[in-house]
């Protein structure tokens, strides 16, 4: 394996709270030293001047399409978008086809991303095929390389068997990652109940279908194990923020995210009819959207999570028809840096702890750190560039990009995934000196 050693750089590490310009020297897939003045026979030297170098960014919450629809994303392509995003770890839903319920699927997933980009986690099914009916063998799913167990893309059928979800999981001490959706309410829903729906005559999801599937699982978790670890997936109202915050109070332990279309962008934008602004839980009103952003800055809502979500341009040139879900794991960091730490809302080191150190916590790896000894996933950051999101620039299969033809700040220069790199900007591969 190679050997880098990163001079100069803004040293930004949550899990050690570290912030100081120093060196960095990656050895073996492994963080080796961290400090003032160092050198290395051998190691390539990377002037980090002026740049900010983290750990490298995990993603609760992806789906790489990969079996059975890789003609809008596979894993390897996934990973290179991820690569360009700085994420270095990704947790990939189960809907897939076949599904991720069985151990001989989670192999596949676990054996192709060997030559990956990143590091793919993969997410078993709660059910068996999503079906609702009947849990899967969530232990040898677990032994073959489950990260955690989730029906996403729809809610658990009933509330009984997300108890019995909850209790199995909490014997093998695996979170679940809840999708909450009561689809009696949003069935045939295609954008947020609301004044822009009801101008454009567009069949409505209203709020209360994700807030009714918030408060299900919230008093599941009430009276689940004690050790239970309940993830709710992609808030985006000010209903299930509020439940959150009141479960947390009573020191329930669950931990929420929440992706940067949600609060960053409201259901002004379906009035352009452009299908790319469609995904579930969908884009509601401003005064959602601002109740998500002060939770994220108050820490209700823990962690940044893109739901990254490929399609075809084909499937999404139909407003009305087209599939769900936009891809985000390119422009998660730079968006959230621009809306978040460019307006004062939150510092740097903070953006980097909710998008790498807690969700490393939430998945109880040892990742998200530069802890000398831990795999050597690292990023580096140019918080003062400025760019503009051209979907055919990006790195992935599809193009269904949320925050297309937006000016973001800051950019990920390079990026590096046990020891390796695996992107750099392409405008600027003139660090080695």
């Amino acid at each position: 394996m190679s050997a880098f050693l990163f001079q100069n750089a803004r040293v930004i590490d949550p899990s050690q709270n570290m912030d100081v310009v120093c060196d960095l020297l990656c050895r073996d897939g492994k963080i080796a030293a961290v400090g003032q003045g160092l050198s290395a026979d051998g190691a390539k030297r990377i002037d980090a001047s002026g740049l900010i170098l983290a750990p490298g960014l995990i993603d609760l919450h992806t789906h790489l399409r990969d079996p059975g629809f890789t003609e809008k994303e596979d894993i390897l392509t996934g990973c290179a978008a991820a690569a360009a995003g700085g994420v270095t770890t990704l947790c990939a839903m189960p809907n897939t086809k076949p599904t991720c319920d069985t151990p001989e699927t989670i192999a596949y997933i676990l054996e192709k991303s060997k030559n990956a980009k990143a590091r793919v986690l993969p997410v078993a099914a709660i059910t068996k095929g999503l079906a609702g009916q009947e849990l899967t063998d969530m232990e040898a799913l677990k032994k073959a390389g489950a990260c955690a167990f989730s029906d996403d893309g729809v809610p658990v059928a009933t509330a009984a068997l997300m108890a019995e979800a909850m209790r199995e999981a909490s014997k093998l001490n695996v979170p679940i990652f809840a999708h909450t959706e009561d689809q009696t309410l949003s069935k045939g829903g295609k954008i947020n109940e609301g004044k822009v729906s009801r101008e454009l005559g567009v069949p409505g999801i209203p709020n209360a279908a994700e807030d009714v599937g918030t408060a299900r699982e919230l008093a599941l978790l009430m009276t689940a194990p004690e050790n239970t670890m309940l993830h709710i997936c992609h808030v985006s109202t000010a209903g299930s923020v509020a439940l959150i915050a009141d479960a947390k109070r009573r020191g329930l332990s669950v931990t929420a995210e929440t992706g940067p279309h949600y609060f960053m962008l409201n259901d002004e934008m379906l009035r352009t009819k452009d299908a790319d602004y469609r995904m579930n839980p969908p884009l509601r009103t401003k005064a959602d959207q601002e109740a998500v952003l002060k939770a994220l800055v108050d820490g209700t809502l823990d962690v940044i999570a893109t739901d990254h979500a490929p399609h075809t341009p084909l499937e999404k040139s139909d407003f009305l028809n087209a599939p769900n879900g936009v891809i985000g794991m390119e422009t998660s960091f730079c968006a959230a840096y621009t809306a978040l730490v460019l307006t004062g809302l939150m510092t740097v080191s903070e953006l980097i702890y909710r998008m790498s150190t807690l969700p490393a916590k939430i998945l109880g790896r040892d990742l998200g750190t530069l802890r000398v000894g831990a795999p050597a996933d690292l990023i580096l950051i140019d918080e003062h560039e400025t760019w503009v999101v051209d979907p055919e620039r990006l790195h992935g299969k599809s193009k269904n990009a949320v925050f297309k033809g937006m000016k973001l700040q800051s950019k990920i220069k390079m990026t590096v995934y046990n020891g390796e790199i695996v992107f750099e900007d392409e405008r600027e591969k003139n660090y080695g000196v």
